[in-house]
């Protein structure tokens, strides 16, 4: 995929899209946004629908909690959507998508994902980014098992992010 990204460097690259849940996003989450914003023009981060996935926080407050979190980054830009990724791609005139590997048991699943993106729309590329070693063991699944049973996890998430978790779990107390 890395030989995919060096063919396409003469190319217009001025939309990327950063798909994911973000249930809720994480700092390894942002560490990847802020990795793909110097090397893009523009970054979409697309807050994708997930059917198998029942997830704690609505659209709205994904797009809430990811915009707070990316204030000052002025070439981002947040949507969502509720279908086949390369579809979107396709009507945006988007020809790569950024996906984050935190370690090896995430590559297969993307490398397969990549693979079929590239079946179903060959102009499509996804080039991979893995996150500052620190966050490598984050996930949206682990912050929210570790606060659900009492835990901090405000060195995990943004602030704002942070709050949105107390809130929720508070609810559900």
């Amino acid at each position: 995929m890395i030989l995919s990204f060096l063919s396409l460097k003469g190319k217009a690259m001025s939309n990327v899209l950063y798909p994911g849940t973000f249930d809720p996003v994480t700092k390894g989450h942002l560490d990847v946004i802020k990795r793909a914003s110097k090397l893009f023009d523009r970054i979409i981060i697309l807050i994708a629908y997930h059917g198998e996935k029942n997830p704690l926080f609505t659209i709205e407050e994904r797009e809430k909690m990811i915009r707070a979190s990316i204030k000052g980054m002025n070439n981002i830009k947040v949507d969502s959507y509720d279908g086949l990724l390369v579809k979107y791609a396709q009507e945006r005139d988007v020809n790569v998508i950024i996906r984050g590997l935190r370690a090896i048991s995430d590559f297969e699943y993307e490398f397969q994902m990549a693979l079929m993106n590239r079946k179903i729309s060959p102009d499509v590329e996804t080039i991979f980014l893995v996150p500052h070693e620190s966050y490598t063991y984050l996930s949206s699944s682990l912050i929210k098992e570790i606060i659900s049973v009492g835990g901090d996890v405000s060195h995990f998430v943004p602030p704002v992010v942070n709050r949105f978790l107390k809130e929720k779990f508070r609810r559900k107390d």
